[in-house]
């Protein structure tokens, strides 16, 4: 039998010999059937075990009737938001409109809504009043609980309580969306399906487990959220993690389960070799087809789960800290699949995953006992017990390689340089710089100061100055001229100017000016996103500097480009503000020249910014004094 797409009307459905769906997917991406995607995981991953499904993609959300394609399913709705949240796929981190979205035909903006789960979920509520509406995807996942929305700037209920949904299938999904379809096929109903790892409910009292500090408590004190933050963060783990209940007063509790257990290598095999097109719909083609398609189409997922520990990351929430793999087999049958394609053009674009050199958890415990709760594998040092060792991953690139028809195998995704120091081996390295590097290695230092290192979650920047003279040593004896390319963050919690000055002054050191560079972005259930709003180490219960003023925030970035002559003017007001005026002149080592109209001397304009810091406060006081008369006079309203 041929591969063909799930059906996207009701006519195709009815071709199969299906007169109502078992479920209907509603995703705010455009439908592409590939493994990258969540919603082609779910969809095949049902279909697999017997049930039918249709795709809804990028419903209009001001019409009732768009997501009436198939009428009612027999067992649910699933809804996602589509492969990012919405929010950061509409915003940037000054919260301006992007101009593209790249899960859309054409990269055309506004095919789906803001809070896409929410506005869906209750769309359907609209017309299908009792039918089940379970929310997946990293949207609903990373807001399953009440978190803080950056966009808002204010505390957000659980997505539960504003879709009107019923079930939240959290983290990557496939053990969870399976027990619900069965549960539901056996005529369980929905609000009975409390038992399933992986997922969230309502429920009118509070089993028994954690009582985290209730939604009013969270909306009232900072110190609440970053309390019920760090107990959450330590129930992450599938082996070890506890249910927990979140009160909203007259409404109920929200519970969630403990995660799904990792997938075994056997089932992650399955997953990635079900019958997916490859590719996105044909009735994108005349739309411009879907930008997101170009860079995953030849790209290989040979792990999920991440134990690197970025506080700004969300894969601890939604992947989790255990890494599962796929077969070598498994793989090359992927690899060997592509060469079938017309588009292939012979070079694999990468071979990872959220971390592309992590092929086994990294110790042996993890998949039985879990992870640690009170530790990280590589931070601040690598543990004692982490097994760093390349060997499996180097088989598996040395077998792809050797293919016939491949001709490059590139490694797009990362790689943790402190877990590549951390192997005493260096074969990994001399080969990934003679084999798998296309002029640019890409890591992620983020920042040179440790002070802020530490709030990231990233080893101290000893330990990228060591890996950088090793990938060295390793180009040299591949006699290839190679160079690293470090992702740097500005206005990170922790970092103040100075630090961001002397961050600056590292990229002048380089001697070139980084493309990546990237504002700090506060994204649901992270715990930089927790210090980012309460101020507070959730570890610690310390108390964390945190740049929020846009104007900060602005100085901070634009110092990572401080040649930028549009970004002069911050760039000088930054140095002057935190002191470093010596920076701006003609010596090799200052980062921008005077400029200064009728040739006033730059210590003048030194001198004239900081009277007129003077001027500020002066006049702010001022102003606070004729408030206070004024509200004197007003009797205090």
């Amino acid at each position: 039998m041929s591969r063909e797409f799930l059906p996207v009307t009701r006519a195709e459905m009815e071709e199969r010999g299906i007169w109502q769906p078992d479920f209907v997917y509603i995703s705010g991406d455009a439908y592409v059937d590939h493994p990258s995607f969540g919603a082609a995981i779910i969809t095949r991953l049902l279909e697999s075990r017997g049930y039918s499904v249709g795709i809804i993609s990028q419903p209009d959300w001001r019409k009732k009737e768009s997501i009436s394609v198939f009428g009612e399913p027999r067992l649910a709705f699933l809804v996602s938001a589509g492969n990012m949240d919405s929010m950061v796929n509409h915003y940037t981190v000054a919260k301006k409109h992007r101009r593209q979205d790249s899960y859309s035909p054409g990269g055309q903006m506004g095919l789906r809504p803001d809070r896409a789960v929410t506005v869906y979920g209750n769309l359907i509520r609209q017309t299908y009043k009792d039918t089940p509406v379970i929310l997946g995807g990293i949207e609903a996942s990373l807001r399953r609980l009440a978190h803080y929305d950056y966009w808002s700037d204010s505390m957000k209920r659980s997505v539960l309580m504003d879709s009107g949904a019923d079930l939240i299938s959290y983290g990557m999904g496939e053990h969870s969306i399976l027990e619900i379809a069965e549960a539901l096929d056996k005529g369980i109903p929905v609000s009975s399906i409390t038992f399933v790892p992986g997922t969230v409910y309502k429920a009118k009292k509070a089993p028994e487990g954690i009582l985290l500090p209730s939604f009013e408590a969270l909306s009232a004190k900072k110190e609440a959220y970053a309390g019920s933050f760090r107990i959450q963060y330590e129930n992450t783990d599938p082996f070890t993690g506890k249910v927990m209940a979140e009160s909203y007063g007259t409404k109920g509790f929200v519970v969630q389960n403990p995660p799904a257990k990792p997938l075994t290598q056997k089932e992650m095999d399955e997953v990635y070799e079900l019958p997916y097109m490859g590719t996105y719909h044909p009735m994108y083609e005349k739309q411009g087809k879907i930008p997101a398609i170009e860079e995953i189409q030849f790209s290989i997922t040979s792990n999920r789960g991440c134990f690197g520990g970025c506080n700004f990351c969300a894969l601890a929430f939604h992947q989790g800290r255990i890494v599962q793999t796929r077969s070598h087999g498994s793989i090359l049958r992927e690899a060997e699949s592509y060469r079938e394609k017309p588009d292939f053009k012979g070079y694999i674009h990468d071979v990872g995953g959220p971390t592309a050199d992590f092929r086994h958890p990294s110790c042996k415990k993890q998949m039985t006992k879990g992870i640690c709760t009170n530790r990280q594998c590589l931070f601040p040092k690598p543990c004692k017990n982490l097994e760093a060792d390349h060997r499996d991953y180097l088989e598996l690139l040395r077998k792809l390689r050797h293919l016939p028809g491949i001709k490059k195998v590139f490694i797009r995704s990362g790689i943790r340089f402190d877990y590549v120091n951390a192997d005493p081996s260096p074969e990994f390295l001399n080969e990934l710089a003679a084999y798998h590097v296309s002029g640019q290695l890409r890591v992620a230092p983020e920042h040179v100061s440790d002070h802020v290192l530490y709030y990231m979650g990233k080893p101290e920047h000893k330990v990228y100055e060591e890996f950088l003279k090793k990938f060295q040593r390793a180009n040299e004896k591949s006699g290839k001229r190679q160079f690293v390319v470090p992702y740097l963050m500005s206005s990170h919690p922790g970092c103040t100017i100075k630090e961001a000055v002397k961050l600056a002054e590292y990229v002048r050191d380089m001697g070139f000016m980084p493309e990546q560079v990237q504002d700090f972005y506060p994204t649901p259930s992270t715990m930089s996103t927790c210090m980012y709003y309460t101020g507070l180490d959730p570890r610690t219960g310390e108390k964390v500097y945190v740049p929020k003023s846009a104007r900060e925030k602005a100085m901070q970035r634009a110092l990572l480009q401080y040649k930028n002559p549009e970004n002069y003017e911050l760039v000088k007001e930054a140095l002057l503000k935190s002191g470093r005026s010596d920076l701006i002149g003609f010596d090799k080592k200052c980062l921008i020249r005077p400029r200064g109209g009728k040739g006033k001397p730059e210590k003048e304009h030194v001198r004239d910014f900081q009277k007129k810091q003077v001027n500020s406060r002066e006049n702010g006081r001022k102003k606070k004094s004729i408030r206070n008369v004024h509200k004197k006079k007003s009797g205090g309203r």
